[in-house]
């Protein structure tokens, strides 16, 4: 199966690296500064799980882009999904499946809309990675999971194709019967930990230990539940009993990458991440907090940066 893996930054560069690894057929497809680092010093990962270097993989910039590939992982920011179908469009034949990594739901539609939504699987990963100032791909903890599937529910041919090609990485790989679900509760636990952590500029341990910080954390995971309940997707029991306990643990380090794009002045998925969940729901209270705050954090990046 020929893997066309869009972007090789902290996600990608993982996932895609980890299967180059395991000596699947991969490229990249990359910007040309990206390129050009690939191949002078090659795809680095520094993990727990063990280090990986790989020199030059084969990289490929958008205008040279020409071939079809059998899958296309999408391991991008959703504020770059716009611009990023229209390089990778060329590498989608008629029996492409498009495997998207972002958060959220809405780039479902997205996708669908310009390639069909029969070519688009749900999928979802659990990592903790950042590109760091030496351009390697650092992984901070040892999660690694990647989880993919139809969105009707079923155990398609392809399904078990892109399963035996993840089979033997380094990385935890399923195909799931219930990937909808499975994104929409990854959805509820990011929304309310960029939430809480961005409206309060700090980690989950410091937000416990302030007044009414477990109270407000639970209140906002509540109102991102019951959206998702709306939506026909409720969390599992196990879910929410894990993410409570995850959420308002005295101590904890945990803050959501969001919160360290706003600290490190970059662009935040506000949109997607907290407004389509605003979209799909009502009588919230919180939530619209949030949303503002992160709108407010984009218009003065927007302003400083004229």
């Amino acid at each position: 199966m020929r893997t066309l893996v869009v972007g090789a930054g902290a996600i990608g560069g993982y996932f895609g690296g980890r299967l180059l690894e395991a000596n699947r057929d991969v490229t990249f497809l990359v910007r040309p500064r990206r390129a050009a680092e690939l191949a002078a010093d090659g795809l680095r990962i520094r993990s727990r799980l063990g280090d990986v270097t790989i020199p030059a993989p084969a990289a490929i910039v958008a205008e040279n882009l020409a071939e079809t590939f059998d899958l296309v992982l999408l391991s991008l920011k959703a504020y770059d999904l716009e611009a990023a179908m229209e390089t990778f469009a060329p590498a989608v034949g008629p029996g492409t499946a498009i495997l998207p990594l972002l958060n959220g739901m809405r780039h479902l539609e997205t996708l669908g809309e310009r390639f069909g939504a029969a070519r688009v699987l749900g999928g979802t990963c659990v990592i903790a990675a950042t590109l760091n100032e030496k351009h390697e791909i650092a992984h901070l903890n040892e999660a690694a999971s990647l989880s993919f599937g139809e969105r009707d529910g079923s155990m398609s041919e392809r399904v078990r194709n892109i399963a035996d090609l993840m089979t033997g990485a380094r990385f935890d790989a399923h195909a799931s019967a219930a990937i909808l679900l499975d994104m929409w509760e990854k959805w509820v636990f990011l929304a309310t930990l960029a939430g809480g952590t961005c409206l309060m500029r700090a980690a989950i341990g410091d937000i416990a230990a302030a007044p009414g910080g477990t109270d407000m954390v639970l209140r906002l995971l509540e109102e991102c539940r019951g959206i998702a309940a709306g939506e026909g997707y409720a969390p599992r029991e196990a879910f929410l009993d894990r993410t409570r306990g995850m959420l308002t643990a005295p101590g904890s380090p945990l803050t959501a990458s969001m919160l360290r794009d706003i600290e490190n002045g970059a662009p935040v998925e506000a949109d997607h991440i907290i407004g389509d969940l605003l979209r799909r729901g009502r009588d919230l209270a919180l939530l619209p907090i949030v949303y503002t705050h992160l709108k407010a954090y984009e218009a003065r990046r927007a302003r400083t940066r004229q």
